[in-house]
């Protein structure tokens, strides 16, 4: 198989109907480590909001079971488009999803902008790092797959195509990013998870290298300082270079595709293992399209009214 032969055929593909498979080409063979590394730092963004970020705080995910988190979020994802979105397998995915956050009053826009990073993330790590640029069909195949999830777990207004999941995702950090102590900690946490993953001299490295590929808004909402410009040319060099060396390898083939490889689960996983223990205490609600003709639509958690942004507290600089 030619480097872009699978490119010429997703070309040729209607991602209104194709999407789950255009998106399953991304993420296990086109993309895989990429999309992965757009999805990280989805992560890191969510914690720009002091309202996401103080309620991942108190609940001490990341603290305590970090890596768990980590890998039960990619997981979950993996889960509902494995077998199809609207396979049995998928909809099992989905109400287990929804009786996690069933716990949580959580506003429906931070919900969208936590869905919304999963879409526009990857999409702009690709295209800046990626060994080729995202096609339109590939761009709106994640879009899709992001209507879907949000439509599944029931949250009203999902955009249905890249540009206005892309409007919004911009427009809500605008307005709601601001520093607050609760960001530092949990983008702390998570960034010493990150870092984990590499042998224990290059841990501090490996965190500088996180922190120079995000954009100055998000380090200051975090409450981290840029890093020198030396070692932010030198990581966006590196990371162009590998764009380049990838690009002269061979296409995967098809019966190798590269699936998650979750370091809380060496030994393999099932869907009942994702998520904190508490869940499994929690009857899953039916999805919304499950619900009997002439009953209100069943909502899997409780909403919460829009919630004023908290007022800036002072930045700390300490490293």
């Amino acid at each position: 198989m030619g480097r872009y032969s699978r490119l010429r055929r997703i070309q040729r593909m209607d991602p209104r109907q194709d999407f789950e498979q255009i998106y399953r080409w991304i993420v296990h063979y086109e993309f895989p480590r990429d999309y992965l590394h757009g999805t990280s730092i989805a992560f890191l963004r969510d914690y720009g909001v002091p309202r996401i970020s103080r309620l991942l705080d108190r609940t001490q995910e990341f603290e305590r079971a970090g890596q768990k988190r980590y890998d039960d979020t990619v997981l979950l994802m993996y889960e509902m488009v494995r077998e199809g979105m609207d396979s049995e397998h998928g909809r099992a995915a989905a109400r287990h999803l929804n009786r996690i956050h069933g716990r949580y009053r959580i506003a429906d826009e931070d919900f969208l902008y936590v869905l919304a990073t999963t879409v526009v993330g990857p999409k702009r790590w690709i295209d800046r790092f990626g060994w080729r640029r995202l096609s339109e069909q590939e761009t709106e195949s994640l879009a899709l797959v992001g209507r879907r999830t949000g439509e599944m777990m029931g949250i009203p207004g999902v955009p249905d195509t890249y540009a206005a999941f892309e409007r919004f995702h911009d427009d809500y950090e605008r307005e709601m990013f601001a520093y607050d102590p609760a960001n530092r900690r949990v983008a702390a946490a998570t960034l010493r998870i990150m870092a984990s993953w590499y042998p224990a001299p290059a841990r501090r490295l490996a965190s500088r290298v996180a922190l120079a590929v995000l954009d100055e808004p998000l380090l200051e909402a975090l409450g981290f300082p840029p890093e020198p410009r030396r070692l932010r040319t030198a990581v966006h060099r590196a990371l162009r270079a590998r764009a380049v060396l990838i690009r002269l390898l061979p296409a995967r083939p098809e019966r190798f595709p590269r699936r998650p490889e979750a370091r809380t689960y060496p030994f393999g996983w099932t869907l009942d293992d994702l998520g904190p223990h508490w869940a499994h205490a929690r009857p899953p609600a039916p999805l919304p399209d499950e619900t009997p003709p002439g009953q209100p639509s069943a909502r899997a958690r409780p909403s919460a009214p829009p919630i004023p942004p908290a007022p800036p507290a002072p930045r700390q600089e300490t490293r």
